[in-house]
């Protein structure tokens, strides 16, 4: 015989076959109470992961609409941003424990769950724990087809070419046993030229990061060629720099004047081996126990899509364990404060430093760097600023809920 918390996944699984995002958020509900979980909570974060949307139709213990919550500023936020669970106390009663827990696809942070549960012992957060596993998987399958749900994220409306590079974007985070990827982007609802990718490939991490020329729908048009170009030959077995000149030609088979710069990278993620070709963009950095040690520099190959031939070839270095990766777009270095002061790289460099020597992990410290950005600019970025990092056997495990 099945126990209750089976009887409560189960059912929600079989449920959920049918059904849509709408109906997620009272199918959790009345699965949940299987386990003894009697208000249950579903909140997932916004583009800019700065808020915490619940999803429609849900309510508090008073019988009021959920309400948005900042991220920064709350008990739900915090679970978030430490994925970890957070034990609060029910409104109705102080007795009676709310748990807040993160919604995870892997390491990518979808959101936050909450419930109010019978009693605070192992049982109850480990039956939270699996509900909460659950709940983010089907947010996961569910969110591709839901025109709503891309409403509920959305602050305000996105431009053309934000709408096409959000549905060619990887997850912002990835993890295994061997590397910790994450990336941030921003403008999230004007993002023009700026694209990253990565993929594994059994032992091997292809990272790509592309800054197309202009801040329009032909630079969205332009990185997203160059993505699928990318990917397209990668797929099919070719070497970094053959992939880089299929970019610059398919670029050049739809635009006449339009380029985008870009790294295309691969890690062997058995020796550490990096491998990588440069084609017109900033060098990407090393950082390694809280230090700059090498700003990748070499004599970069033409931006692709002028039809110029590059010279430079394939370029290596060896990482060490723990070893960071940075790659970057101008748009980080070069955000400029209303005073004309820019951003700068040091400050990009000392940002992630001081985050990592927190103890800070790699998703939550670009999460930060992306505001710290916005701030220094006053709200509103001049172009598009993207970051991506790189954990080669980082000591540092990405924290789970455990």
């Amino acid at each position: 015989m099945r126990s209750d918390g089976e009887r409560a996944l189960g059912g929600l699984l079989e449920a959920m076959h049918l059904a849509g995002m709408e109906d997620l958020p009272a199918q959790v509900a009345e699965h949940a109470r299987l386990s003894g979980f009697t208000h249950v909570m579903i909140y997932v974060t916004d583009l800019q992961q700065q808020l915490l949307v619940p999803l429609q139709g849900q309510h508090d213990t008073a019988g009021e609409p959920l309400e948005t919550l900042r991220i920064d500023a709350t008990m739900p936020g915090r679970a978030f941003r430490a994925v970890t669970i957070v034990r609060g106390r029910s409104p109705k009663d102080d007795r009676t424990p709310l748990l807040w827990v993160p919604l995870l696809d892997g390491t990518e942070r979808i959101g936050v769950l909450g419930l109010i549960a019978p009693q605070d012992d192992e049982l109850a957060e480990t039956r939270a724990k699996d509900l909460a596993s659950l709940v983010a998987v089907l947010v996961v399958s569910k969110r591709p087809h839901s025109d709503s749900f891309a409403r509920l994220v959305r602050a305000r409306p996105l431009t053309l070419s934000a709408e096409m590079l959000w549905n060619l974007l990887p997850p912002g985070t990835f993890a295994n046993d061997d590397v910790v990827v994450s990336a941030a982007l921003e403008p999230a609802y004007e993002m023009g030229g700026d694209a990253f990718d990565y993929a594994l490939d059994s032992g091997t991490l292809h990272v790509s990061i592309f800054d197309a020329m202009g801040h329009d729908t032909s630079a969205g048009l332009t990185a997203s060629i160059a993505m699928a170009a990318c990917r397209n030959n990668r797929r099919q077995g070719m070497g970094l720099a053959a992939i880089g000149e299929a970019i610059d030609v398919a670029i050049r088979e739809e635009f006449t004047g339009r380029f985008a710069t870009g790294i295309l990278a691969q890690l062997d993620l058995r020796s550490g081996l990096l491998s990588w070709i440069n084609r017109g963009h900033h060098p990407p950095l090393v950082l390694r126990e809280g230090h700059l040690v090498a700003s990748l520099e070499s004599e970069p190959d033409p931006p692709m899509g002028f039809g110029m031939d590059a010279f430079t070839g394939l370029l290596r270095y060896q990482l060490q364990p723990g070893d960071r990766l940075l790659f970057y777009t101008d748009g980080v270095i070069e955000a400029q404060s209303p005073q004309g002061e820019l951003f700068g790289l040091e400050r990009f460099i000392d940002f992630v430093v001081r985050r990592e020597a927190d103890g800070m992990s790699a998703p939550e410290t670009l999460r930060r760097l992306i505001q710290a950005i916005l701030a220094h600019q006053h709200g509103r970025l001049q172009d598009d600023a993207t970051v991506v990092t790189v954990e080669w056997q980082t000591r540092r495990r990405f924290q789970l809920v455990l």
